[in-house]
């Protein structure tokens, strides 16, 4: 582990900190309200600690329960316990745990013993109903930021199920934000494309813009205009699509932390409550040169999970996937997701190349690297504290479970 404190370099590794989720948002829901830049915050960045570090060649590892503590969902059973695209859980002080389940818009809420305790929310276009729900946040004195869109907004409720209010953008987000969360300050961080962004032949990356708004809303300022994927489209394609192995940037929000990483360099940016940036978290850096046989592995796979190109859930995006028209990527993306846990560590999870598995990177607040943890498999993680993982398990069966395991530090 190395520390040095330098300015923060100008130029396309500055100007790219890009941010958006990892999920592959189909080019025809990509539209976004046009809306004037929001004045841009000036961030600082003289005298910033940077944190290097090696995890690649760390086999120091922290663990899982091999059973999860906390488990609720069936195939059949009362509804409370029947889940639909689960979008989000969070666990509140209490050790209850919130979820938001999209298929009926609730929010429901379980004891620590699996109990179901109250619902609240549902599907609508009234008070504190749902469109499409997404993300739960769980914040001071258990409130709950649920977010819901079109058009993106945060449905604040309390635990007990009191509905308090609704925090729309200001300007609109016609659709749901690309990444980042809610402080405990009450300022979000929300990441919108370009409204009706032109197809560009692979040239042009699509930009993106970064923004915090207050716990009511209003626009503060634009933290970043970054660049996202390359999308284009050849004779005979079904539709427009991006660059294969094209880095996606991601930033998530949480407590009094902001995490960002262009996917593009082997760094983490970390900003505090103020905006500030507070500290660089880096790595060192592989070699990441995409050869013939990456391209090759990532069609097999594609194949293969498909269950073949004659079979039934081949569509013909797939063939466009696939095709030999299709531009690549000369490096590989350094990271595929982040967190931030309740606790304000910063883990990582790295880009896994094809017929690859990856392990999470974790770091502690001061930015030193304490352990790799190998991925759940069949869990999508929602939150992260202490001592715990909390996230959805889907089975073979497609049955989804709130599951939690306990977390041992080395």
């Amino acid at each position: 582990m190395v520390r040095s404190d330098v300015p923060w370099a100008c130029g396309r590794g500055a100007a790219a900190m890009a941010l958006t989720s990892i999920l592959l948002v189909a080019p025809g829901c990509r539209e976004q309200a046009p809306v004037e830049r929001a004045p841009t915050i000036a961030i600082d960045s003289a005298g910033v600690e940077v944190v290097t570090s090696d995890p690649l060649n760390s086999d120091t590892y922290c663990t899982l329960s091999e059973e999860p503590v906390f488990s609720v969902g069936t195939l059949e059973g009362a509804d409370p316990y029947m889940f639909y695209f689960l979008r989000g859980a969070a666990r509140l002080s209490d050790g209850s745990i919130a979820v938001m389940d999209n298929g009926s818009g609730e929010i429901r809420v379980f004891g620590a013993d699996g109990r179901h305790l109250r619902s609240m929310g549902g599907k609508g276009e009234g008070p504190g109903e749902f469109r499409i729900g997404r993300y739960i946040w769980a914040m001071s004195g258990d409130t709950l930021w649920v977010g819901d869109y079109r058009p993106w907004r945060y449905h604040v409720y309390a635990s007990t199920g009191e509905f308090s209010r609704t925090v729309a953008m200001d300007p609109i987000y016609l659709n749901g934000s690309l990444g980042g969360g809610v402080l405990a300050n009450g300022v979000s961080v929300n990441v919108r494309d370009l409204f009706q962004f032109p197809v560009e032949n692979f040239r042009v990356p699509e930009p993106l813009f970064v923004e915090a708004h207050a716990a009511d809303g209003t626009v503060i300022g634009e933290l970043a205009k970054l660049d996202g994927r390359r999308w284009g489209a050849w004779d005979g394609t079904a539709e427009s699509l991006w660059t294969l192995f094209d880095p996606v940037p991601v930033a998530f929000a949480r407590g009094t932390t902001i995490a960002i990483t262009t996917a593009m360099e082997p760094e983490v940016r970390l900003l505090d409550e103020e905006l500030r940036l507070r500290r660089i978290v880096r790595w060192l850096d592989p070699d990441r040169e995409v050869t013939g046989a990456h391209v090759r592995a990532y069609r097999e796979a594609l194949i293969e999970r498909r269950g073949g190109r004659d079979s039934e859930n081949w569509q013909r995006f797939d063939d466009d996937m696939i095709s030999e028209s299709r531009p690549v990527a000369d490096v590989f993306p350094t990271v595929s997701s982040l967190r931030v846990g309740r606790d304000g560590r910063l883990w990582v999870y790295p880009y896994p190349r094809p017929g690859e598995g990856a392990d999470w990177w974790i770091f502690g607040q001061d930015g030193d690297f304490q352990c790799r943890l190998e991925h759940p498999g069949g869990v999508t993680i929602y939150e992260l504290g202490a001592d715990y993982l909390l996230g959805v398990h889907i089975d073979e069966l497609d049955v989804e479970r709130v599951v939690m395991h306990e977390l041992r530090l080395p």
